[in-house]
């Protein structure tokens, strides 16, 4: 069985500034490592302040590289695997960005602050808890502009595709049919695929043309299941 350790729930006791320090320093391990290359990116996570997306018993370990979970059955994962898939995804100014799996919102305010005013972020998630969640810290953080939904993500979101880049954040199956149907020429997704419990491929699959799409292995990783109809849980 693969997994995380996750570390004992504890009341938070660090200030405002000792967070920016670590956010910042964070900011510098990840650019070290080459994980982290794009000045929007870094930009934005430098701003963002991943501690306000972590409920208070686990904030004091906002910056360590462990997922932590969150109301319902999702969790906020590492620091590093934000920049891991929009680095590959190649995330930029005006993309219109579909999120499945919102989880605590962080990912789609960075997401959010990388593509801009000119851009769209939709983000999906199909628990009600955690929905309600992202929603909430979304809205309190000023991300109103970002488009949150309760759904099904692995049928994707319809009615605002096609989307230029698209990430799931749970391992599924196989990339979900329905969101490469909604991916725009020249696109790029990017998924954990895998059985869960055991290390999965984070696959990204780049579309060439109507027909042809390129798949590419990107890194191995360790995801908890997708929920829905093109996961590995129905609900």
């Amino acid at each position: 069985m693969i997994g995380w350790i996750i570390p004992p729930p504890k009341p938070s006791t660090k200030t405002p500034q000792e967070f920016l320090q670590e956010r910042l320093e964070k900011v510098r391990e990840l650019e070290a490592k080459g994980f982290l290359r794009s000045p929007r990116l870094k930009a934005a996570m430098r701003k963002v302040p991943r501690e306000a997306f972590i409920p208070f018993n686990y904030r004091d370990y906002t910056y360590q590289e462990v997922p932590l979970p969150l109301p319902g059955a999702a969790t906020i994962s590492c620091p590093h695997s934000y920049p891991l898939f929009y680095e590959a995804l190649q995330l930029d100014l005006g993309h219109h960005f579909l999120e499945v799996g919102s989880g605590s919102g962080y990912g789609a305010a960075l997401a959010s602050e990388v593509v801009g005013p000119g851009g769209l972020v939709v983000t999906l998630e199909i628990d009600s808890i955690t929905f309600a969640f992202a929603r909430d810290n979304l809205q309190r953080l000023g991300y109103r502009q970002v488009v949150i939904i309760h759904a099904d993500g692995s049928k994707g979101y319809p009615p605002l595709a096609p989307y230029d880049r698209i990430c799931f954040t749970a391992a599924a199956p196989e990339v979900p049919p329905p969101l490469m149907g909604q991916l725009a020429a020249g696109g790029r997704i990017i998924g954990p695929v895998g059985k869960p419990g055991q290390i999965q491929d984070l696959v990204m699959m780049v579309r060439q043309d109507a027909k042809n799409l390129q798949r590419v292995v990107v890194e191995q990783v360790a995801y908890i299941p997708l929920r829905g109809e093109y996961g590995h849980v129905l609900k």
